[in-house]
C-alpha cells in the first residue's frame, strides 16, 4: 500500500504565504503525475496545480502567478508554494499521486489521495 501525508496548512493573513508538502511512502516503484486539489465549503473539489513525471506543470487560472508546484523525486514529495494568498483560497487542500507500486509481488498502478490539510486565509 501507499500513503500520502500532507503538512503545512494553517491560518494566514491575506497577502501571506504558505508551503504545503505531501510525502508518499510505501512499496513505491515510480510516481507519475502528482497534483494538488482543494475543496471549499459548498463547492466541488477542483484541481489547483499538477506536475507530471517530467515536471511539466499546469495551474488553474485563479492561482497562476501566485502558486508554484514542484516535486522532489528522491523524496517522493510534492510541494505547493502559495504566495499572495487571498480569502478565496481558503479550503481543504488535498494532494494526489499516480503511483506504480508493488503489491504481493505484482506491479500495480493506482491513484492515491492525502488526508487533506486546512488552509484558512483571514485577517
Amino acid at each position: 500500500q501507499v500513503q500520502l501525508v500532507e503538512s503545512g496548512g494553517g491560518l494566514v493573513q491575506p497577502g501571506g504565504s504558505l508551503r504545503l508538502s505531501c510525502a508518499a511512502s510505501g512499496s513505491i516503484f515510480s510516481i507519475n503525475a502528482m497534483g494538488w486539489y482543494r475543496q471549499a465549503p459548498g463547492k466541488e473539489r477542483e484541481l489547483v496545480a499538477g506536475i507530471t513525471g517530467g515536471s511539466s506543470t499546469n495551474y488553474v487560472d485563479s492561482v497562476k502567478g501566485r502558486f508554484t508546484v514542484s516535486r522532489d523525486n528522491a523524496k517522493n514529495t510534492v510541494y505547493l508554494q502559495m504566495n499572495s494568498l487571498k480569502p478565496e483560497d481558503t479550503a481543504v487542500y488535498y494532494c494526489n499521486a499516480d503511483v506504480r507500486h508493488w503489491d504481493s509481488g505484482f506491479l500495480r498502478r493506482n491513484v492515491y489521495w492525502g488526508q487533506g490539510t486546512q488552509v484558512t486565509v483571514s485577517s
